[in-house]
């Protein structure tokens, strides 16, 4: 018998999957960060720090206060590897086999794998990798530019990109960062254990591994939404799901007002008896990076939530709707604004250029407590405890004043 769940049931066992339905009831420890990570299967890399780096973002979405230390000693430590996901993600070290392929085989993977340039710098490309092979780890930083100063990611000097098609192919991984800088070494040293004739899967079997992945991950999955979370070849994945329902592993389910099969991950058993009795509820609020797996995919979210969403720090200032940086922000289980913040460490200050609520949403005097304790949170661990909202709800001015 096939389930039905409303919309909101939906998105209430997505939010369980990502560790997003309700806020941490203890404090964080290192084993915590790894088990949300685990839980995400992948943390999405990225660099700006307007407000804060987002995998660091990511994971207090999910644990709530924690040191940012904790990742990088993970990585120190090998608990996690970095490669090209998603996009370039964390990702657990016992995950390395499923994206093993792509090293071996990169001439899919666009401008990840820049081969013109590989073929046509192949002598210096290889004299860097046993310079680390012979004198150990290296750091972009380490070479110096020979013609003025680079003018952004489409200026890098030619160390950076030997490095970056030495990462792409594998032979080089990221050891650690230091100030969030890579640092390179041999494969060799970082994954001594490895071996691809005795631990390599087969290309489909790493493809099924994926997938299997993005349902736990996602919780809620249709077919449409499988190939994103990896960034998997698109195509048809509905006997793939349907197999891993006959297998035990999805339980069919049905969406009101939608025409696809869904299928609901088995580990949310417990959740999805709570929501079929209406009795799932969320009570966490959070303020979500840009590069979330909860909005990474902007079909998804648009399908599920009801959200219309873009990243905006790459659009000129002029044609920008909402800002910079703006965070989509949740709350009990929907999305229900979003706002362009910064926060200035120096000062101690934390800036909300402009909050939005959006369009539908009722607002309510629970609704501006609950905004107004996750952004006190929120600013106390970014060590900036002083909020200055410039444009937004005046009720969440006062409830923000009066917290």
């Amino acid at each position: 018998m096939t389930l039905h769940l409303s919309l909101p049931q939906a998105r209430l066992l997505h939010l369980a999957a990502q560790g997003l339905l309700a806020p941490p009831r203890r404090k964080a420890g290192p084993a915590d960060l790894m088990s949300a990570i685990r839980r995400m299967a992948l943390l999405q890399i990225d660099t700006i720090s307007v407000v804060a780096r987002s995998p660091y973002l990511v994971l207090y979405s999910r644990l709530g206060h924690y040191d940012p230390a904790w990742l990088d000693a993970a990585l120190a430590s090998g608990q996690l590897f970095e490669y090209w996901a998603h996009e370039a993600c964390f990702v657990p070290r016992e995950d390395y086999r499923l994206l093993r392929h792509r090293m071996l085989d990169p001439a899919h993977m666009g401008w990840k794998y820049p081969q013109r340039w590989l073929e046509q710098h192949q002598p210096a490309v290889h004299a860097i990798l046993e310079q680390v092979r012979q004198h150990g780890p290296v750091r972009s930083a380490d070479f110096k530019r020979s013609a003025g100063k680079g003018d952004g990611w489409w200026d890098w000097k030619p160390e950076k990109r030997h490095l970056e098609v030495l990462f792409t192919l594998g032979q080089l991984m990221v050891k650690e960062r230091r100030n969030f800088q890579r640092v390179y070494d041999v494969a060799e040293r970082v994954m001594p254990e490895w071996d691809d004739a005795l631990h390599l899967p087969s290309a489909e079997t790493a493809q099924r591994d994926m997938v299997r992945h993005s349902c736990r991950a996602l919780g809620v999955v249709k077919a449409g939404w499988v190939a994103d979370y990896y960034r998997l070849r698109r195509g048809k994945y509905d006997a793939l799901l349907h197999q891993l329902a006959d297998e035990g592993e999805l339980i069919p389910a049905r969406i009101e007002g939608w025409q696809h099969d869904v299928f609901v991950h088995h580990s949310l058993q417990a959740e999805l008896q709570q929501a079929a009795a209406g009795k799932l509820k969320s009570s966490h609020s959070a303020a979500l990076s840009p590069f979330d797996p909860l909005v990474w995919d902007r079909k998804r979210v648009s399908e599920l939530f009801g959200f219309d969403y873009r990243i905006e720090c790459y659009t000129p200032a002029a044609k920008r709707q909402f800002g910079y940086f703006v965070l989509p922000l949740l709350s009990r289980g929907r999305l229900v604004g979003r706002m362009d913040a910064k926060a200035h460490r120096q000062q101690g200050v934390f800036e909300i250029k402009a909050l939005y609520l959006e369009a539908g949403i009722r607002p309510s005097a629970q609704l501006y407590r609950d905004l107004a304790a996750m952004l006190h949170k929120l600013a106390a661990w970014h060590g900036t405890p002083r909020i200055q909202l410039q444009q937004g709800p005046s009720a969440l001015a006062v409830q923000l004043a009066t917290n």
